[in-house]
């Protein structure tokens, strides 16, 4: 359930960019619609090819400097990346130019166990191996002493990173960090692939002209490290992620054409957003089970049958982290099964023992889509714990960790996403904490989805959905549009996938739609034929037997015409009495009536065994003006009076009414007798 942002295009501004372009109208709606007003600004986003000199950003042309030098005599290099496909692509990006200059250069991605960034062990082995220089990739920025511990064994360190940059910066050589307080640079929300590319074009010395030969050698492994890191799809990213999809659809890299083969992608499908879901997935997935030292080989290796092999391995280690995933979600459900209290926290805080740690993040990501709330998910090992953090727009997680950093030994991210490690016994007190500092805000936000524009079901086309791809490529910052389709009367509902998936058939007037509902079941599917809703829609364009058709894949639905931002609200009064939290004259303005349980009780009846979320219930109980949080007092003392059977999956429940073997009293529910002893106080 989320609220929705409804943008309201200046269609005005559209007709004279129209005119002045020769855009096709809906795109120029669109356009405008994302801010981009200005012709200037209109031609830099419709060419994509910014590109500024590598010497602007901080310390590159020492770092340059040095690394030059260490290929000029042969000096031992290491390459220390990361696990993820940014450092993966990134640390496969500088080694290949370096082995193409000849220099002595190995490479080392640390294993998850080990954790994230340069670690005393891996310097120290290095010391051990002769090495004289190591170039960090994709980490580093934090690792001061971790450097100074390399400059005392002999070895200098160039630090490559794009992350958010502590007080105190390492003591390396050089520190390249568009973040640097001191930087100056006309673009820096490059990913860790990003800057290594950067590095690269500072030892070619390209100046300020997008680099043609780099970007053919390099350009697809850019373009993936890009994406996988969900950094800004703007600017010189945008640029680069464009012209990357093109090399990378002629790649002669056996590795990825090997793995392309795998996940079924053809050259004419590569998009930023199909590589998200598809090749990015598994690149990932071996630094989420294991080492990603195999990873970087695909991207290297010229062996037909070596390139199928580790293929194979990335497939295997995907389907391992999908099976732990499914696993981890069932097991986090029942936590907040088992503890109903944490359901009704502002943060949701969930952990287990021996959750795997490559897991936990994407299962955080799939409980703040169900639950709609900042979660944190904590896997637990030996006493230590390690968590992963998702949340919603308008609440930083990496604020809120800060808050919380006595209880931590460790922790970073940025504001929708986050990491940290701490001790086993201490996680009821960060629960507690982060908590704390959220209900110290002056209001949580409600989870939202932004909306283009609306549109009409008549007006779908092939051509209509083809003009958006002038607005490629999609990713944070440049999301693929969203679209409102209003009033849909449901007309058919077709399991498919093995019922993982939905098929509906949609109608308004003349017009007919077929869309996608993904990840729900039928039975879990709260709406029935005849019903009438609006829908949040994304476009696309498949093939079927030869002829184009257009794809529509629901991101969200509610009743027609309900706005979910007063119900949101309701839900988040109703938790602040459910804690205690409220006035006890604030408390009485939720106590539903006689008149209004009676009500709720006679839908339950009318609804009784089917899957209905809490909106459903509501939009039917509008008139009787019973929200969320009257509702759920309602629900909660008809189940304790034994009137009622339900079980429940965040906002879906299942009602089934029981027979009663005598005559009831309301008051002796006892959630509707805490509003007697709140008035009594």
């Amino acid at each position: 359930m989320k609220t929705w942002q409804i943008s309201v295009p200046d269609k005005q501004k559209a007709a004279e960019l129209s005119d002045q372009f020769g855009f096709p109208p809906f795109l120029s709606l669109l356009l405008v619609t994302r801010g981009l007003r200005d012709p200037d600004a209109i031609q830099r986003f419709r060419a994509a090819s910014d590109w500024s000199d590598p010497m602007l950003l901080p310390d590159m042309a020492a770092a340059a400097a040095r690394v030059q030098r260490a290929i000029d005599e042969f000096e031992p290099i290491l390459i220390f990346g990361d696990y993820d496909a940014d450092g993966v692509t990134a640390t496969a990006i500088l080694y290949s130019y370096l082995e193409t200059c000849g220099a002595n250069v190995r490479y080392r991605i640390p294993t998850r166990a080990e954790g994230y960034g340069l670690n005393r062990a891996a310097v120290e082995q290095a010391a051990a191996d002769g090495i004289r220089l190591i170039i960090t990739v994709d980490n580093g920025v934090s690792a001061a002493e971790e450097v100074a511990l390399a400059a005392s064994l002999g070895i200098d360190t160039v630090v490559t990173d794009h992350h958010k940059v502590p007080e105190k910066l390492p003591q390396a050589v050089a520190v390249v960090d568009a973040h640097r307080a001191d930087s100056n640079v006309p673009y820096a929300d490059y990913c860790g692939a990003g800057v290594a590319l950067k590095l690269v074009a500072a030892l070619e010395q390209t100046g300020d002209e997008m680099p043609a030969d780099l970007l053919e050698h390099f350009g697809d492994l850019a373009a993936i490290g890009t994406v996988a890191d969900v950094v800004p799809l703007t600017g010189e990213n945008r640029a680069l992620v464009r012209a990357g999809l093109r090399q990378l659809a002629q790649t002669d890299r056996m590795g990825l054409r090997r793995l392309m083969d795998a996940a079924s992608i053809t050259d004419t499908q590569l998009t930023a957003q199909r590589l998200a879901f598809t090749l990015i997935p598994r690149i990932n997935a071996m630094g989420r089970m294991g080492n990603s030292a195999q990873t970087v080989q695909l991207f290297l290796t010229d062996y037909d049958e070596e390139a199928q092999d580790i293929a194979a391995q990335l497939a295997q280690a995907n389907e391992e982290r999908q099976r732990l995933e499914s696993e981890i979600l069932r097991s986090a459900e029942e936590f907040l099964h088992v503890h109903p209290r944490s359901q009704l926290e502002r943060v949701l805080v969930v952990w287990g023992a021996d959750w795997h740690p490559g897991v936990i993040g994407i299962v955080a990501a799939r409980l703040v889509e169900k639950y709609g709330k900042p979660t944190i998910v904590i896997g637990v090992h030996d006493g230590m714990a390690t968590g992963s953090c998702r949340s919603i727009e308008g609440f930083s997680i990496i604020e809120a960790l800060t808050a919380c950093a006595p209880y931590l030994t460790r922790f970073g991210g940025h504001m929708q996403a986050a990491g940290f490690a701490m001790e086993e016994a201490r996680m009821a007190e960060f629960a507690n904490a982060v908590n704390q500092y959220a209900a110290a805000l002056p209001e949580m936000p409600l989870p939202t989805l932004k909306i283009d524009c609306k549109l009409n079901p008549a007006g779908l086309s092939v051509e209509l959905v083809n003009e958006l791809r002038e607005m490629e490529p999609f990713g944070a910052e440049n999301p693929s549009p969203v679209f409102a389709i209003m009033g849909m009367e449901l007309i058919q509902i077709t399991p498919v996938g093995g019922n993982r998936h939905l098929r509906l058939n949609l109608a308004r007037g003349d017009a007919r739609m077929t869309a996608m509902l993904f990840r729900t079941a039928a039975e879990e599917f709260p709406y029935r034929v005849g019903d009438r809703l609006d829908l949040a829609v994304t476009l696309d364009v498949s093939t079927y037997n030869g002829r184009e058709e257009v794809s529509v894949v629901i991101r969200d639905y509610r009743p027609e015409d309900y706005d979910a931002a007063p119900l949101l609200r309701q839900k988040q009064r109703y938790e602040a009495f459910a804690r205690g939290e409220l006035s006890a004259d604030d408390a009485a303005l939720l106590r539903p009536t006689r008149e209004q349980i009676a009500a709720v009780y006679r839908l339950f009846r009318a609804e009784e065994g089917q899957p209905r979320t809490m909106a459903y219930f509501c939009y039917r109980l509008r008139d009787a003006q019973i929200g969320y949080d009257r509702l759920t007092i309602a629900l909660v003392a008809l189940r304790q009076l034994g009137l009622i059977r339900v079980t429940r999956s965040a906002d879906t429940l299942t009602v089934w009414v029981l027979p009663a073997e005598k005559k009831v009293q309301l008051d002796a529910a006892p959630i509707l007798a805490k509003f007697k002893e709140k008035a009594v106080s």
